[in-house]
């Protein structure tokens, strides 16, 4: 992966199953992160929604070839795990993009005590700060999807000079309305005293995928369900995104260059919105996906990898076929043109687009 060439030969499982875990000790406890790729290349670091591990949020988006080509090639890859989310629900989807097939695994993901009090916000972000020593980190790419994409921004916000850039996926800023805090208060009472029931998984199907999606999805009779244990992980996590704070004021501070996705049908589109709005418009851009919920990572992984192709470019950052430049040059701002520092850059206009992209492979 490491070497430039005309193409890239991709075995994306032989990939997915590649990455190194590290458990790290922070000072709000440990956290499992999965490194992939060569060290000495740029940091990308990401961090997933509620009850979703690195691999169940993510693959989508960097195990198809084109992510392989883009992303796995020029990044070494850090991805977190929200705490007691080293296994969580795991979304397999084929490598076309058709279909979806949905399970939850019980591999036994360490149990948080009950006696550890249920972390806020601002310790979640002081526990990627910890991550970023662990491994020495600074200056870098940071990628989210919903409630990670809150963690990061907030992340962001406290340590400004560690992060060069922001992909925010249907982020969240605000605190939660009362509609959001009353569902989510509903849903964790189900998760503590029920598990993962019937319900949870209902709803967590909503949070994250289109009606299109949703609509096609029939539960394999081979299904497991989270034990408790693994349950009450995603209950504490659950509680600590919707125990937010508001980062509104926080977003005017910014001045990383921020890229945000959000599906048209996901249930945090006005966030989104509202979010990019809040934010500088000569470092943030905006695409809504046409077709698509949440978990743009998953169900349209492409439409975030054409708008990236363009983000990335200003960082001397191509697929190898392009390469003009080494993919282990830092990201400085000395190699972003001028011409690439507007959100039309980016291939997006100031104003929200919407982009669709065919799912056929």
């Amino acid at each position: 992966m490491g070497e430039s060439s005309d193409s890239v030969s991709v075995d994306a499982e032989r990939i997915a199953s590649g990455g190194k875990e590290h458990h790290v000790l922070t000072r709000h406890g440990p956290l499992s992160v999965s490194v992939y790729g060569d060290l000495e290349k740029p940091a990308l670091v990401t961090y997933p929604d509620v009850a979703l591990d690195h691999v169940s949020c993510f693959q989508g988006l960097f195990f198809c070839t084109e992510g392989v080509s883009l992303l796995l090639y020029n990044f070494c890859i850090y991805q977190i795990n929200p705490p007691g989310h080293e296994v969580g629900i795991c979304l397999r989807s084929q490598l076309a993009f058709e279909s979806f097939s949905i399970r939850i695994l019980q591999l036994g993901a360490a149990p948080i005590s009950s006696c550890d009090p249920v972390l806020s916000g601002d310790q979640l972000a002081d526990q990627v700060a910890d991550v970023f020593d662990y491994f020495g980190l600074y200056s870098v790419i940071c990628m989210g999807v919903t409630a990670g994409a809150y963690v990061l921004t907030l992340f962001s916000s406290k340590y400004r000079e560690r992060v060069q850039a922001l992909i925010l996926v249907s982020p969240l800023c605000k605190a939660p309305s009362w509609k959001e805090w009353l569902s989510n208060k509903v849903m964790s009472n189900i998760l503590y005293f029920y598990g993962t029931c019937g319900i949870i998984k209902e709803w967590l199907i909503q949070r994250y995928f289109s009606k299109e999606v949703r609509g096609n999805w029939q539960a394999p009779e081979s299904e497991t369900v989270l034990d408790g244990k693994q349950s009450a992980n995603v209950w504490r996590f659950l509680q600590s995104i919707n125990d937010r704070s508001d980062l509104t004021d926080a977003l005017k501070k910014l001045q990383c260059r921020t890229l945000i996705f959000v599906g048209e049908h996901s249930p945090f589109h006005s966030d989104a919105l509202y979010m990019a709005a809040k934010m500088d418009g000569k470092y943030s851009a905006l695409v809504e996906v046409q077709a698509c919920g949440s978990l743009v990572t998953e169900e349209q992984p492409l439409a975030m990898l054409i708008t990236m192709e363009y983000f990335l470019a200003s960082y001397g950052l191509h697929r190898p076929s392009q390469l003009n430049c080494s993919p282990r040059s830092p990201l400085s701002p000395s190699y972003i043109s001028p011409e690439l520092l507007s959100p039309e850059s980016m291939g997006v206009k100031l104003k929200p687009i919407k982009t669709r992209i065919s799912l056929e492979v």
